[in-house]
């Protein structure tokens, strides 16, 4: 249900997201996001769990053999199929994050975009990209954060989020540190390879987290 809400909440702006996101946040990050994701390299089958509008999954696409981009709103996915229509490798379809129907150790990699300090509980979220993965599968976690922001560019932020959304659901961390984001990725089960700050007027968390070659013997 609360799942369903979030997507909701979403929905309504889908039209007009990509545009009032870089209003909200800042054409730099986003651009310095896409650009770290282009860096990656041999992604193979790929899951994108919270496409929204597919802002991210261009990028995804150009390093991947092929991408599933999936949400839960069907007004984002709308978008989302007319803005990678020409991306043959991508398909577009609806799925929650938390379960799917996808079988285990199906996927190369799982992109989390912009999820993680949304919804209300991101572990079970965490444990599915964990159950889809293969062995040695790359989770990638991107998110935007108020860690190290500042008071002044956290208030005026925050001033451009309710001119364009109204006020934020109160569900979700919009501060995870570096630190707190590895540890509810380890949570899940996953090494972590590293977390990077991308900082480009507002600051983003870019995590490389990678499910064991060999799983842990109960």
């Amino acid at each position: 249900m609360k799942a369903l809400k979030e997507a909701q909440y979403w929905g309504r702006f889908a039209s007009s997201y990509d545009r009032d996101g870089e209003y909200v946040v800042g054409h730099s990050i986003l651009e310095a996001i896409l650009e770290r994701l282009s860096e990656e390299r041999n992604l193979g089958d790929a899951l994108e769990f919270g496409c929204g509008t597919g802002y991210f999954t261009r990028a995804l696409a150009g390093q991947a053999r092929q991408v599933i981009a999936t949400d839960l709103s069907d007004e984002m996915l709308q978008v989302a199929r007319t803005q990678l229509s020409e991306y043959y490798n991508v398909t577009v379809q609806k799925a929650d994050c938390a379960i799917t129907d996808f079988p285990a150790d199906r996927f190369d990699t799982v992109l989390l975009a912009n999820l993680v300090h949304v919804i209300a509980n991101p572990l079970p979220c965490l444990l599915e990209s964990y159950r889809i993965l293969k062995r040695a599968g790359l989770l990638i976690v991107v998110d935007l954060t108020g860690y190290r922001l500042g008071i002044g560019r956290t208030v005026s932020l925050g001033w451009r989020y309710v001119r364009r959304w109204g006020r934020p659901p109160r569900q979700g961390r919009h501060d995870l540190s570096p630190e707190e984001l590895a540890c509810l990725v380890t949570s899940a089960g996953f090494n972590i390879e590293g977390v990077q700050l991308l900082e480009g007027g507002s600051n983003a968390l870019y995590l490389r987290g990678l499910k064991p070659a060999k799983l842990p013997i109960i």
